[in-house]
């Protein structure tokens, strides 16, 4: 399709949507739709739907309840399109599709994927997965073991499958794809297990790989060509994802693509991050370790890099970059400006130009001493020479804590508040960097860590931040670090869970609670709202602890050692008494 046409029907969606074009969904879906993880290709989680407002959610009730039948971390979104809901489970990564037509949504049809039970062994942060996306009457997901398989929606026949991870190595993937101009997007896990990151395009009719871009190793590898012009000097220069490491350690150096990805289709770029560097231990990796924990801008049509950014070059506490880019349109030094909006793992919440990757702001949005500053001039963090690692000693009080101040789970953007919604963390740790070899296919880490509350006590965060004023305009603490996704909607609300099972509505503009649910188990889901095919407004989130917090619970650790789950023994201590595993659909819906 010629740019002026995907340009016009990238308009045309957004008029759909009742949101800015750079927030189109894809095309064909109807309002109230709710077509993949993110809703739209600018990760906004905004719904226009505004039938449920803050006069009347406190009447909020169940209308049905769906039980998955898998009691692991439930950390997906659910979908729908049309008259129906899909749902996809944590490992064994069952697909359910769901009649919202009738009576309590009975099933429409079920497909079991049948992922290899020794993947269960390499994922490194319990057995999660995060959502299927829908395009021109497909169902398109991932399994723990590797695969990427398009069902047919209407009654689940497989379509296709592709194998593109490899268990052996500690390869698995956990995220929840994007189709982009008929491409299905899907990156790797496995970042602690030394397994080297990459992005995958493949022909969503097909299912055959159109292009591969590396994390890591030369320029023709990472696809960067004569079209990569980042902004800052300290990306330019050639293969410099071998020359920023030690001989042959970018083969096992991370960088795995787990998370989120969005697409301008002004610019027609895609925006993806890249995972830790590894092993954790930095002393044995170092340079800046190009191309980790950073985020690509690409050309989704050859896979092409065009600009990259580095939020934590020599990452040194597992700071993961792969969280949600929001495309958003606010305030810069009195003009609008088309930008990332960006809260990091590291703490920091930047604001990006789209177009260059030039950081336009960074400030942090929950308690930072790891990072003193970043600066704008060069785009590099400043890190603080207090709380630099080494071997054989453990450095305290290093925060945010390895899990980030924000881990993967998403934010939300509403343009009536011009306010994004964090759901986050406050955890600091005690940090220990220790030798370790690597041998495929076993954890490659390197570092003991202790995780716990951060100043306060509490220990998390849900805090709306105003991007173009740079602060937070309010924020609620939680005892429970938050896990789940955040929703905004165009009635005026935001609606996240906790650890412990409560599912809350707050006032977008005050952050008052206005209603509040208590679920049978944790939620880490991603909460969505649709419009079901009587007309009325719905919201729908999944509840299951687990996730890495949660593997306290589902696999039942022994708390009285501190560094269990890769430190959360400690701080989640009392996680065990206040959940019980689960993994419930809960719906709900004013009365009628």
């Amino acid at each position: 399709m010629p740019r002026s046409q995907r340009a016009t029907a990238a308009v045309m969606a957004a008029a759909l949507f009742f949101i800015p074009e750079s927030h189109a969904a894809p095309p064909a879906v109807r309002p109230g739709d709710w077509p993949m993880a993110t809703l739209d290709y600018a990760n906004t989680r905004f719904s226009p739907l505004a039938q449920i407002d803050a006069r009347n959610v406190s009447t909020l009730k169940v209308e049905f309840t769906f039980s998955t039948g898998v009691a692991r971390g439930q950390e997906a979104a659910p979908i729908v399109v049309g008259d129906t809901m899909y749902v996809v489970t944590p490992f064994p990564n069952i697909v359910y599709a769901l009649d919202l037509s009738r009576p309590g949504a009975p099933t429409k049809w079920k497909y079991e994927s049948r992922p290899k039970p020794a993947a269960q062994g390499v994922a490194c942060c319990d057995v999660v997965n995060r959502g299927v996306v829908f395009w021109e009457g497909r169902i398109i997901f991932n399994t723990l073991d590797g695969r990427t398989v398009a069902l047919d929606a209407n009654d689940g026949t497989e379509l296709w499958e592709t194998q593109l991870g490899d268990i052996n190595i500690g390869e698995t993937i956990t995220m929840a794809p994007m189709v982009v101009k008929g491409k299905v997007l899907v990156g790797n896990s496995g970042g602690e297990f030394g397994v080297r990151g990459w992005l995958v395009a493949l022909d969503a009719r097909n299912g055959k790989t159109a292009w591969k871009a590396w994390s890591t190793g030369p320029d023709r590898d990472v696809l960067i060509g004569p079209a990569f012009k980042p902004y800052y000097a300290s990306e330019r220069g050639k293969d410099l994802g071998m020359s920023t490491w030690p001989p042959e350690a970018w083969k096992i150096g991370g960088g795995t693509v787990w998370g989120w990805i969005s697409y301008d289709p002004e610019l027609d770029l895609i925006f993806h991050g890249t995972a830790n560097a590894g092993p954790w231990n930095a002393e044995q990796r170092p340079g800046d370790n190009k191309w980790t924990a950073g985020m690509f801008a690409r050309d989704p049509d050859d896979g092409q890099a065009r600009w990259f950014y580095q939020f934590s070059p020599h990452d040194l506490f597992d700071y993961d970059a792969v969280n949600e880019s929001l495309l958003v349109e606010i305030a810069v030094d009195g003009r609008k400006r088309k930008v990332i909006a960006r809260p990091e793992r590291n703490g920091y919440f930047y604001v990006l130009d789209r177009a260059t990757g030039q950081v336009l702001s960074a400030d942090p949005f929950a308690p930072v001493n790891a990072i003193e500053r970043v600066d704008l001039k060069t785009g590099r963090p400043h890190w603080n020479p207090d709380k630099q690692p080494s071997s054989g000693r453990v450095t305290r009080q290093i925060c945010p804590a390895a899990p980030g101040a924000k881990d993967w789970n998403p934010s939300a953007w509403s343009p009536q508040t011009g306010l994004v919604y964090i759901p986050h963390n406050n955890l600091c740790m005690d940090w220990q960097p220790n030798e370790v070899n690597y041998i495929a296919g076993t954890p490659y880490v390197g570092a003991d860590a202790v995780y716990y509350a951060g100043p306060g006590g509490n220990r998390g965060l849900f805090t709306a931040w105003d991007p173009a004023r740079r602060k937070a305009a309010w924020q609620v603490k939680e005892d429970l670090p938050v896990w789940s996704g955040a929703l905004a909607t165009a009635g005026g609300l935001v609606f996240y869970g906790t650890m412990d099972g409560w599912f809350k509505a707050l006032d977008a503009r005050s952050g008052k609670l206005l209603w509040q649910f208590k679920a049978d188990s944790g939620i880490i889901g991603q909460p969505v709202s649709y419009r079901g095919p009587d007309g009325r407004q719905y919201i729908a989130v999944l509840s299951g602890i687990g996730g890495w917090p949660g593997a306290i619970v589902v696999n039942n650790l022994d708390t009285r050692d501190a560094t269990a789950g890769g430190g959360w023994g400690a701080v989640m201590s009392d996680l065990k008494q206040r959940t019980t595993p689960g993994g419930t659909l809960y719906v709900f819906a004013l009365p009628r």
